[in-house]
């Protein structure tokens, strides 16, 4: 992507002001989205994303800079006004590159980017008519393939010199069902770090159709009741809850600078002791895995709570430094026009003790969430405000009929303290995370769990 000996050039001239720290991200993201609705492809998008960013610390002072040529001279010129913006005097860091291999964990059988369009089409168009032919009243559908492929390069002052490859697809189908001047719509919409190969086992018929009939059992829904109950939150998508009003704040982006009620507690209890947490990009052909994060670093296994109690936190090169902590392989970005920060890859609740039929049996009168949407967080004091897209009535230790327009209202530490049943049913599922870095790939996951009380928002 860009000579060694240019690289190490540009670092030089990025810390030649006095920063203790150098680092350049280079990438080349190749993108392909095709679109269907009213039963024809209505876009067809192919995209390059290109561009170098570069950045530079002092103790704790970042400076970060990005352009999309990647020619020396400009290279030299956008490291010249890093090492300006920086210029605090001191040593000129001595630099040696080392080229270091990545292993890749993230196997691709049929990349998605050197698949035919013709191929990628048939996919999207075998769930969309799953969808659309599933029942009557499915009046409207809308799908969308999506693929993508990253090439990064990341070099820094401390030696390192390493490339990774990272290729994802992802299909999605939203069916509208209309029925005596109502409407209720359902979404499904996996997808995976590897090739086409993942839709020879996930079907697009059962997508286009998991969607349909999620859509048919929310038309005949009634609202939900509102008001304190005890909800058992079902695995997958469930999972999006902890991430968006514990994981954020596990984030040492948050941490560092106060703005996260964990921060300080290592070692607490924090949750419920059921409750073991983790975040692990390096689990093979997840959609939120990485083989190095985006500073370079490799990936790990980040059991974040164990048991109830706080381990640790996911930590970035300059948040680590604040903290006095090591990098753990969080740091990521969307793309080189912006500076990485601590952020999820994988991160879920692990499976529990409890077998899952005897969380739905202890309630006597509840919520069962089958599938959550989405929702809002206040990401200082964790209070949260989640829809829940699928949901029904327990009575009895029974789940009875579904009910729609439910929400989950509360706040992520008490939340986390009120898990007190986790079952043995670990799913994960796919979605986008957005935040001071852009929008990243990321899993939420978890199995069936129960929260003793909460609020329930209905009618």
């Amino acid at each position: 992507m860009i000579e060694e000996k240019i690289i190490q050039r540009v670092l030089e001239k990025a810390a030649s002001t006095g920063a203790d720290y150098a680092e350049l991200f280079a990438e080349r993201t190749s993108e392909h989205v095709m679109s269907m609705s009213g039963s024809k492809v209505d876009k067809m998008v192919d995209g390059v994303i290109a561009g170098v960013g570069i950045r530079v610390f002092k103790g704790v002072k970042s400076v970060y800079g990005s352009t999309s040529f990647m020619d020396e001279k400009s290279l030299m010129e956008l490291a010249t006004q890093v090492a300006d913006a920086i210029s605090q005097g001191g040593a000129v860091l001595d630099i040696c590159l080392t080229p270091q291999l990545v292993v890749d964990h993230h196997l691709v059988e049929i990349s998605p980017g050197e698949a035919s369009k013709s191929d990628k089409l048939d996919l999207l168009k075998e769930a969309y008519f799953a969808a659309k032919e599933y029942h009557d009243v499915i009046d409207q559908v809308q799908g969308s393939f999506a693929d993508k492929d990253r090439q990064i390069l990341i070099a820094n002052s401390d030696g390192l010199l390493t490339m990774d490859r990272q290729q994802r697809s992802r299909l999605r189908i939203e069916a509208t069902a209309s029925k005596k001047g109502e409407k209720q719509s359902g979404t499904f919409a996996p997808g995976s770090r590897m090739g086409l190969e993942f839709y020879q086992d996930m079907k697009p018929s059962y997508i286009g159709e998991r969607a349909a009939k999620q859509a048919l059992t929310l038309i005949d829904a009634s609202y939900c009741p509102a008001g304190k109950m005890t909800v058992a939150i079902e695995h997958g998508f469930g999972g999006v809850i902890f991430h968006e009003a514990c994981g954020h704040s596990l984030e040492a982006s948050a941490v560092a600078i106060g703005q996260s009620g964990f921060a300080g507690k290592i070692g607490q209890q924090i949750a419920g002791e059921k409750v073991t947490a983790i975040d692990d990009g390096t689990i093979p052909n997840a959609w939120g895995s990485v083989n190095i994060d985006d500073e370079g670093t490799r990936t790990r296994r980040n059991v974040l709570i164990e048991h109830g109690v706080l381990k640790g936190y996911m930590v970035d090169k300059l948040n680590g430094r604040r903290m006095g902590m090591e990098s753990t392989g969080s740091s990521r970005r969307e793309n080189y026009c912006y500076a990485p920060t601590s952020r999820m890859t994988n991160t879920f609740i692990d499976n529990g003790p409890d077998r899952n039929e005897d969380i739905i049996a202890s309630m006597d009168y509840g919520l069962y969430a089958k599938d959550m949407g989405g929702g809002s967080v206040n990401p200082v004091t964790g209070e949260f405000n989640f829809s829940v897209r699928e949901g029904y009535i327990v009575r009895n230790g029974k789940i009875c009929e579904p009910v729609r327009g439910a929400s989950l209202i509360g706040k992520g530490t008490e939340i986390l303290m009120n898990i007190d049943m986790v079952g043995q049913n670990l799913l994960r599922a796919q979605g986008m995370c957005g935040a001071s870095s852009g929008s990243i790939p990321t899993d939420v996951g978890q199995p069936l769990i129960r929260v003793s009380s909460i609020t329930v928002g209905g009618r």
